[in-house]
């Protein structure tokens, strides 16, 4: 599992649940992460560092964003090799070099579907970037946990 992330799991009707911690996730009442059967859906997340501050750079916030988001998948017994769809929001979409540049490191031989839009504004003042992502399991997965 990603070091620098911890994530606790839980059933919850019927769905296995990753949680990262965040105050946000009780307050508003959502996962992190849900599991459905050989799906995996991980919800908005910002590259919000554990001591509640984020990286000066979109960059760093999008490394730390996929920090989080990778150690959901593997939580749920997922990997980035199955991502299907990104969904990436900016706040300044003249700076998607820096955010593209880091999603083809990730995912350049994987090549999910991918969405990248500017927004006016996050949850968080700080925040430049909020990405989800859906991941299909591989068979061999899927057989596994059957």
């Amino acid at each position: 599992m990603t070091p620098k992330v911890k994530i606790t799991t839980s059933e919850r009707n019927e769905r296995l649940c990753a949680s990262s911690g965040s105050a946000w996730e009780a307050t508003i009442g959502y996962s992190r992460a849900i599991r459905v059967k050989d799906a995996i859906f991980v919800t908005g997340t910002v590259g919000v560092e554990a001591d509640g501050h984020y990286s000066p750079t979109l960059e760093g916030q999008t490394r730390r964003a996929f920090e989080i988001i990778f150690a959901a998948l593997e939580a749920l017994d997922g990997k980035a090799a199955d991502v299907v769809r990104t969904r990436i929001f900016v706040t300044d979409i003249k700076k998607w070099k820096e955010v593209g540049t880091v999603h083809g490191e990730l995912f350049g031989e994987i090549r999910p579907a991918l969405t990248m839009v500017q927004v006016s504004g996050l949850i968080d003042a700080d925040a430049q970037i909020e990405i989800e992502v859906d991941a299909v399991l591989h068979d061999d997965v899927v057989n596994r946990l059957a």
